[in-house]
């Protein structure tokens, strides 16, 4: 048998030489270098994207989800529920990048992708989208990025999830799959608001528990509740938690909100004994008062300092507040390197420090050892404490 197998072996060997030569002598003389599989790489995940927007809904009196479809010449990339896009703009003429979660589903796809924006009063980016995004605007944003998804290598498929305001809304996107059956999970929702009518999607999250009850539950947390508010009422504790999640063990927790309440949680998981490893923390994006923060020098709240900055061969001086990150007075500037993430971990703003003292979260330092090491920072997450010296991309 082995003897008959190997000259099956043989011949056929030398059947693919022979075809081997007659394809050779039929090709083209000129090289063909399209890469077909490459093309449909940059299809489904291109690095930016041109949106069109449809429809704009109002989903509290301060949060809107605005409705895209692809713009003429562009296509909607494929992305996993929880993912986010970096929206790029020019804001008083200076060009700015902002994540917001995707707030649609990947089952949605490729109808139309959604974004779910919270106005901030004062806010430098989302007062504009509120202001000059209307149906026909086109939107510059780039493809998906984040870990912020369940994976099955990882993640258990039973999920407890934690959201804080406009943090539930990449857990929208999570739970629509789920009810379209196109996500085998489990998942738990504790959202916390700070008011019954500042709960985002509380109708829709409310329709889609009831279709999938099995898979679906709702729980909404009031912390300063009104007369009449009859359900859970103060924060997502820890005896909230063990009340609602019941067994913890096995179990994964994706948390998405404010950073006060990510320190808040950091407690109660500690009180729980949850190991690291079944947690998920999204990303919180820049810290709104980073002079708040109990590793920050005082003696630099208020200050100003000059930012000598290389780029592309030629060098300016900037100013820089030490409240604000690095990459918030190059944006100012005009001078800004890519973004995505603007909280220390994609790594797309990555700067070489040559001078001078920043201040970095430990919480927001996605930093490598060895670029900790080399003096590589990342200038969303890194705030000024002298006169420094910076080379960006």
């Amino acid at each position: 048998m082995e003897i008959n197998g190997m000259e099956q072996d043989l011949a056929r060997m030398m059947e693919l030489t022979s075809l081997r030569a007659q394809k050779i002598e039929a090709a083209p003389a000129t090289l063909d270098l399209s890469d077909p599989v490459q093309e449909l790489v940059q299809r489904l995940h291109p690095e930016k994207i041109t949106l069109r927007l449809e429809a704009i809904k109002d989903e509290t009196s301060d949060t809107r989800t605005y409705r895209f479809t692809a713009a003429e010449g562009s296509g909607l990339p494929f992305f996993r529920a929880g993912q986010y896009l970096s929206v790029k703009m020019e804001v008083e003429g200076k060009r700015v990048a902002r994540p917001y979660s995707i707030s649609s589903a990947p089952s949605d796809w490729p109808g139309f992708l959604e974004l779910t924006v919270r106005r901030k009063a004062g806010g430098f980016v989302s007062e504009q989208i509120w202001r000059q995004w209307q149906a026909g605007s086109l939107v510059e944003a780039s493809g998906p990025h984040g870990n912020f998804y369940f994976e099955p290598l990882r993640d258990s498929r039973q999920i407890v999830a934690i959201a804080g305001g406009s943090g539930v809304t990449p857990f929208r996107s999570m739970i629509r799959e789920i009810a379209a059956g196109k996500l085998d999970l489990e998942l738990l929702l504790l959202y916390g608001s700070r008011l019954a009518d500042e709960i985002i999607f509380a109708k829709e999250l409310e329709a889609l528990a009831a279709k999938a009850p099995q898979k679906i539950r709702v729980e909404h947390v009031i912390s300063e509740p009104a007369a009449g508010w009859d359900g859970l009422k103060g924060f997502i504790d820890a005896a909230l938690i063990r009340e609602y999640a019941g067994e913890l063990s096995g179990k994964s927790f994706f948390v998405c909100g404010p950073p006060e309440m990510y320190r808040f949680l950091q407690e109660q998981f500690a009180q729980l004994g949850l190991p690291r490893r079944q947690i998920r923390w999204e990303l919180a994006g820049a810290v709104q008062d980073i002079t708040a923060e109990p590793g920050y020098p005082a003696g630099a709240r208020g200050r100003i300092f000059q930012l000598h900055l290389r780029r592309r061969g030629a060098e300016y001086t900037v100013p820089a507040a030490a409240e604000e990150s690095i990459l918030t007075a190059l944006e100012r500037a005009g001078l800004a390197p890519d973004s995505q993430c603007r909280s220390g971990e994609c790594g797309f703003c990555r700067s070489l420090l040559t001078a001078g003292e920043v201040y970095v979260r430990p919480e927001s330092d996605g930093r490598r050892a060895a670029d900790r090491r080399l003096g590589f920072i990342h200038p969303c997450a890194s705030y000024p404490l002298s006169d420094l010296s910076l080379t960006t991309p």
